[in-house]
Parts: C-alpha cells; structure tokens; sequence
C-alpha cells in the first residue's frame, strides 16, 4: 500500500513553571500611579537548575540591588537540560503578569542575557518584536535553525547593544559580528557593537557594572509606531 500523506491536528494546553528574582527599586510604590522599566534578564547555561541563589553570581542578580537599579528586574531560572527557547510564551506571559500586578510601564520593557542567555535574547526578540524598546545580548549567537541571521532584520527597528570578549573561546566573536553586520544590510538604524579587546567568555561583568548600559536602555521607550528616545538618566 502507498504512503498516504495525511494532517494531525489537537491543541495541547501544558502547565509552566519557572522559578524567578525579582528586584524592586527603592522608589517602588505599590500605591503609586508612575510606571517603571522593566529589565527581563536570561543567564547563561551554568545557572540552570533549581536553586535560585545560583543565579545570584552573574548579570542582572549581581547587581540589581547593590546598584539599585530604577528598574523592575525579573530574573527566571531556566530548568536543567532545557534552553531557553523551550519557554519564550512563557516568559511572555511572565513579563505580561507583571505588567498587570505591577507599575510597569509597557513602553519601557527591555531585554537582555548573557551566553545561552544571550541566544535567548536574540531569538525572543525575534518572536516578540513588538515587546521590547531595546535590547542587549551579550557573548551569544542565533541558531541557524531559528532563521539566523537573516531573521534578526525583524526586529532592525530595536535598538540593539551587542557585546562580546574578543578573545571568547566558548562563543565566537564572529557570532555577534555576523548579526550585527545582517542588521547593517537591512539599514537597522540603532545597532552599537562593543568588542571588548581582552576579555574572554566573560564580557557580561564588566557590561552590567556600566551604568551607560541602564542609562542607553532609559534612553529609548516604545511607541504604537516603534521606539523614540527618551530624555532621562540613570
């Protein structure tokens, strides 16, 4: 008997669940009418697991208090054996909670992460490119699989801080340079590429310990008809 060509369909609802920081700025009043940034942050493949606390080494965790950053900071826990492309609706809906629980303010969402963390930020702007004022992703890369890089002309209108270690040894520099260098051929008109000459895999310390990082990310907020900039300082 010949094959048959032949169509499954059913719709498969499947619980989620993911551990997360959240850092809340000193200025934060529940009872207060004004609208805070948000920073969704996604850490690297090390951090996986189910202890939050090891979050707390890298990025996002590391510093939200200590700088006491004006930003509400979420920072979810990607489970072992799982990358972060397995739960991008689920981050969403994460980051849209929030903006119904908390002050958020919709047009001041931004998105960043570091190696694995760094993938996830490419590929969730790429899926959610109407979400974010700006992005930043350090030392990653995106997947061929997911449409890189000719996919990230998709979100050519965010605007785009992208760092690497010249000298990485786990994720090539020529990564981000391929990205960035895609974005330049669709004319994406807000792109900075900052290679750091001596640095290693670790190129996320010394970016998250910038205060130009937050003050770049206030700069910018998202509008019905795309991002403007904002006159505002960290």
């Amino acid at each position: 008997m010949p094959q048959q060509a032949l169509t499954f369909e059913k719709t498969l609802i499947q619980p989620t669940r993911l551990e997360y920081l959240r850092h809340l700025p000193s200025q934060y009043d529940p009872q207060s009418s004004e609208r805070l940034p948000l920073i969704l942050f996604l850490h690297g493949a090390g951090e996986r697991g189910s202890d939050l606390q090891q979050m707390a080494v890298h990025g996002i965790p590391k510093v939200a208090d200590t700088l006491d950053l004006p930003f509400i900071t979420l920072s979810p826990q990607c489970p072992v054996n799982h990358w972060w492309s397995d739960f991008l609706p689920a981050l969403d809906a994460l980051i849209e909670e929030s903006i119904h629980t908390l002050n958020v303010d919709p047009a001041r969402i931004y998105l960043t992460g570091l190696s694995m963390g760094g993938f996830g930020t490419w590929h969730m702007a790429v899926e959610y490119p109407q979400r974010f004022a700006a992005i930043a992703p350090i030392c990653g890369m995106g997947y061929w699989a997911f449409g890189f890089p000719e996919r990230v002309c998709e979100i050519k209108n965010t605007p785009i801080w992208v760092f690497h270690g010249a000298k990485d040894p786990v994720v090539p520099p020529s990564a981000s340079q391929e990205l960035v260098d895609e974005l330049t051929k669709c004319a994406a008109p807000d792109v900075r590429f900052t290679l750091y000459p001596e640095a290693e895999h670790d190129s996320w310390t010394e970016t998250y310990n910038n205060p130009d990082l937050y003050a770049w990310f206030l700069s910018h907020n998202r509008t019905p008809e795309g991002t403007r900039p904002r006159h505002e300082h960290f």
